[in-house]
């Protein structure tokens, strides 16, 4: 009796095997399944080129991650001549599970890529060679920009000074290595509200400014808070953590009790002509959030944002922004 369980308990074992290890194989060989590339042409008018300019400089800030930030100085602003090279590295230290650098996306290296290779990897997270990219893009949110926009980024980014520079290889942790071909989706492009529609236009460039990803609690990349209330972690290299800020019109604990001018201020404060960013001494506040980039969004443009911020349901929610390195437990 003994030995029919043992064999009984031994084929279910062999079975749970091959099922787990023909997942694995799925995962890792037909997945990211976003469909090909498509076939696009840009307009490359000077109108165009200046409008994916201001995305990717100012709302989507493609530019912050795919160049070199002097983390030395508040927000990190980008070195001058370094944009678009890559490189800047999102690893175990900063609380992700591998190491992963920003690709060069200067035409030294996107000169090998059609426009619809650039565009499936910023709407879905899946590279020309067909790997899945970490979430730390948030191609997520990208993948419901009207398609108007992706095409003028990319009409920008092809202007970009080539720059030759190649990143290392990521690495990716077990079990993120088989997760994150599970990652990446199908576009669902949505249509960029009228300007006159302040609050939908808002919600539209909340939506692509990566607003939501990073002001939303987050645990090992699922999300695991209240939309736009703030919370999470980030890990800064000297041991310090910042946490991203309630952005809700919580009156307490968010934005409520702030003016529409208070709103703008927090922003245009960074890109007065007098501003220079301060060395930041060990024990000072770091913060990855680029001000000087979203610094220069119009001022309709940050006004709308702020009404659609006033119009989402207030959440409760206190955050301490900082702890310093020595204060940790």
């Amino acid at each position: 009796m003994l030995r029919k369980i043992l064999k009984i308990t031994g084929i279910i074992v062999v079975i749970l095997l091959v099922g787990i290890g023909v997942l694995l194989i799925y995962v890792k060989m037909a997945l990211p399944n976003v469909g090909p590339a498509q076939d696009i042409t840009l307009d490359t008018s000077a109108a165009n080129v200046a409008r994916g300019k201001y995305l990717a400089m100012h709302v989507t800030v493609c530019v912050d991650c795919h160049s070199t930030r002097d983390m030395t100085r508040f927000s990190g602003p980008i070195v001058p001549g370094t944009e678009g090279k890559g490189g800047e590295v999102f690893g175990h230290d900063l609380g992700f599970p591998g190491t992963f650098y920003a690709l060069n996306i200067t035409p030294a290296n996107l000169g090998k890529w059609t426009n619809g290779d650039i565009y499936r990897t910023i709407t879905t997270g899946v590279t020309k060679d067909g790997k899945a990219i970490f979430p730390v893009m948030p191609y997520q949110f990208y993948g419901s920009m009207d398609p108007r926009d992706v095409k003028s980024i990319i009409a920008y980014v092809r202007t970009l000074k080539p720059i030759e520079n190649t990143p290392p290889a990521r690495q990716v942790d077990f079990p993120m290595n088989f997760i994150l071909n599970t990652v990446p989706k199908k576009a669902t492009p949505a249509t960029r509200p009228p300007a006159s529609d302040t609050v939908a236009y808002g919600g539209y460039l909340v939506q692509i400014a990566g607003c939501k990803e990073c002001h939303t609690k987050q645990d090992k990349g699922k999300v695991v808070g209240p939309v736009l209330a703030g919370g999470w972690d980030f890990h800064m290299p000297d041991g310090s953590i910042v946490r991203s800020a309630n952005i809700t019109p919580d009156e307490k604990t968010g934005i409520g009790s702030w003016s529409r001018e208070a709103f703008i201020h927090r922003f245009r404060f960074y890109t007065d002509t007098g501003y220079i960013a301060p060395t930041v001494q060990p024990g000072m506040m770091q913060t990855p959030m680029p001000w000087t980039m979203y610094g220069g969004m119009d001022t309709a443009d940050l006004a709308a944002i702020y009404a659609y911020l006033q119009s989402i349901k207030p959440v409760s929610n206190h955050v301490d922004h900082f702890t310093p390195a020595l204060a940790k437990k």
